[in-house]
């Protein structure tokens, strides 16, 4: 394991202006993304009447705010607009990702250069195909799921048992995208090497323990920094805490693309 991550970390030094432009595009993603919810979120706030108002007057504030959101045609712009936001990650993700895929790949040897815009040339297709496939599957529980947690929040009594009628179905949906991810990912790999899919689904389900276990380490050194760069902003919070937090938006990005190279670099060293 150790072995695949050393050498999944080189691949990724190599690629560090490809984890800047990830970075950036995560950066843009989030930025738009909170601009949007806050102009929606706030006018409705300002509305609220007052900080401790009465249950009446609470009790008019959800109603109008309910008969605003079904009753009118308020909210249409709102959801275009999270429409247009949501296709044009759905389409630019996917993009770059076969970008990435294809220079981690390509570049493995000594000396040769990084080939981002090559892959995208060459791969995007068969790349946003199997991302959108996943994408689907990994939603589908959720027509299932969330009418469940809406009827166990009606009925439960407490939080306690409402947790404890949700939580095992949410940790299976959990484990599912999870478990998808991977083949997904094993998939997309195979695309844009040119191997194939099904051999390299066939490759990752055959060595599928050591190939998740890779993941869960990646993964966890990823949150053992998320939860340190929490702390820190507990403790001193301030300009240091802000600089800190942006930053480790950048250091994330370095770890998923750290994490997909050390996954690649075990794949391939299973090639029959």
């Amino acid at each position: 394991m150790k072995i695949h991550m050393m050498q999944g970390w080189r691949l990724t030094v190599k690629h560090l202006y490809i984890v800047i432009l990830l970075f950036l595009y995560q950066l843009l993603w989030g930025f738009f993304l909170y601009r949007f919810i806050d102009s929606v979120v706030s006018p409705l706030l300002r509305r609220f009447p007052g900080s401790y108002p009465s249950d009446t007057a609470a009790q008019l504030f959800m109603t109008e705010a309910q008969f605003q959101l079904f009753k009118t045609d308020l909210i249409t712009p709102y959801l275009w607009i999270f429409g247009g936001l949501f296709a044009a990650r759905m389409l630019l993700t996917p993009v770059f990702n076969a970008g990435l895929f294809y220079s981690l790949q390509q570049t493995r040897g000594d000396g040769a250069g990084t080939r981002f815009l090559e892959g995208i040339r060459k791969t995007w297709k068969p790349v946003m195909l199997l991302y959108w496939l996943e994408s689907i599957l990994a939603l589908a529980p959720a027509w299932w799921l969330l009418p469940h947690t809406l009827d166990s929040l009606l009925a439960s009594g407490s939080i306690p048992e409402l947790l404890l009628g949700v939580m095992p179905w949410a940790g299976l949906w959990l484990l599912w995208g999870t478990v998808l991810h991977l083949l997904s990912l094993a998939m997309q790999l195979g695309a844009v090497s040119g191997e194939g899919i099904f051999r390299s689904l066939w490759r990752a389900v055959r060595n599928f323990l050591m190939y998740a276990a890779i993941s869960l380490v990646m993964w966890a050194i990823g949150a053992a920094l998320g939860l340190v760069v929490s702390s820190l902003s507990l403790v001193w919070a301030g300009l240091f805490a802000l600089i800190v937090h942006q930053g480790y938006h950048l250091v994330r990005t370095l770890l998923k693309v750290w994490t997909v190279a050390s996954q690649l670099d075990y794949l391939q060293s299973k090639q029959a």
